[in-house]
């Protein structure tokens, strides 16, 4: 399977997110050209903040492979990590980190901070952006738009 291939896959997580009424952002895990792990955005649903799908995608993988240690993944996300998200990413040892569209509020990955380019920091993942941009950026613009259609937009 390609990039764009595991992309659909996390767009897929993304779609059951906004199902679920929530911002629709997903990721899976890869390891040896498998899915290993997948989430989605929960932290409504969940009353969780770092509930986001790029954890939830972690956690999932970490479970199914009985170690908390990503070593040799690639996590596809929607949308460019957080620096929460970042973090968790660092810990977990993942390889290489393919997102869709960039996030210009909280970035972590290029955007706004790079935290996987500070060479402060004792781990570094590959980064690639912009794996099927429009349709990701597109399917959140599209929630947000729903949302303040319906007023229902929270701070």
């Amino acid at each position: 399977m390609t990039d764009e291939d595991f992309m659909r896959e996390a767009l897929a997580q993304a779609r059951l997110a906004w199902n679920a009424g929530e911002v629709p952002v997903g990721a899976v895990v890869v390891k040896a050209g498998e899915i290993v792990g997948r989430g989605f955005n929960q932290p409504i649903s969940s009353h969780d903040p770092s509930a986001h799908a790029e954890i939830m995608a972690l956690r999932d993988a970490a479970k199914n492979i009985g170690n908390y240690r990503l070593v040799d993944t690639t996590l596809y996300v929607t949308f460019e990590p957080c620096a929460m998200c970042a973090g968790a990413i660092f810990h977990a040892r993942v390889k290489r980190v393919v997102y869709g569209a960039t996030e210009y509020k909280t970035g972590a990955a290029g955007s706004i901070i790079d935290l996987f380019a500070d060479p402060r920091l004792n781990f570094h993942a590959q980064i690639e952006g912009g794996v099927l941009a429009e349709e990701c950026g597109q399917l959140v613009s599209n929630f947000f738009a729903e949302r303040r259609q319906q007023g229902r937009i929270e701070a």
